[in-house]
């Protein structure tokens, strides 16, 4: 279904409590690939989108090999879609990758709806991101988190680390709920993320992480938390 671009990346996730925080920045500040902080931290706002059948979500529990993720990213403590980007995220097999649609101009006002909300992103990006739009009209889920970036000396191995997750239900929703939060238990995510040809290295530099590799999906457990309810 999707063609895997040639800078695709792999990753390595992980995960654990939030009171291994300070162990896994440790064990970051003093491994011997020398990572360094990539960017200011900063707080990651995401509203995911879907199909009306929910394709996404069941793409993802059922593992396809080809799949696809909508959503819309901003940053800072805006509680509104904000200046940002409109992304898919793509995974095939074990490959992931992003296509990103600038959206530098947005203006979100406090009483917009859903629908209101989704025109003024389409209508900010090119043409194949409207398409996208379209074809993941329903919102799911709005989450945020905070997160640190630092990028091994060698610029090979990128490691993200999460915390402080949020999540509220938008699902059959015609306004954005930004007051109802669901319950999430407090962890982190570690994302080790770097080029195919780089994955002996990335293998080998992870070997001592102190916390356990995870298939944690951010998106899916926030779906499975907020359908319980």
């Amino acid at each position: 279904m999707y063609r895997v671009p040639v800078d695709a990346r792999l990753e390595i996730k992980f995960a654990a409590y939030a009171s291994r925080l300070d162990t896994v920045l440790n064990w970051i500040s003093t491994h011997p690939m020398a990572f360094d902080v990539r960017y200011p931290d900063r707080t990651v706002n995401n509203v995911y989108f879907d199909t009306l059948g929910n394709a996404s979500y069941v793409q993802n529990l059922f593992g396809s090999s080809s799949r696809a993720k909508l959503r819309y990213r901003w940053y800072g403590k805006n509680r509104e879609p904000a200046p940002g980007a409109l992304e898919v995220k793509c995974r095939r097999n074990f490959f992931g990758w992003k296509i990103r649609f600038s959206c530098p101009v947005l203006a979100v006002e406090p009483d917009d709806d859903w629908r209101r909300i989704r025109d003024k992103i389409a209508r900010a990006v090119p043409h194949e991101g409207r398409v996208w739009c379209e074809t993941y009209p329903a919102p799911m889920i709005l989450n945020r988190y905070f997160r640190r970036y630092f990028l091994s000396a060698d610029g090979n191995i990128r490691i993200t680390v999460d915390t402080n997750q949020s999540v509220w239900d938008q699902r059959y929703k015609s306004i954005p709920n930004y007051d109802h939060g669901a319950q999430l238990p407090d962890t982190l995510v570690v994302e080790v993320k770097f080029a195919r040809e780089h994955e002996k290295l990335a293998y080998e530099a992870v070997k001592s992480m102190p916390i356990r590799v995870s298939r944690h999906s951010k998106f899916m457990n926030a779906v499975r938390i907020v359908a319980a309810l």
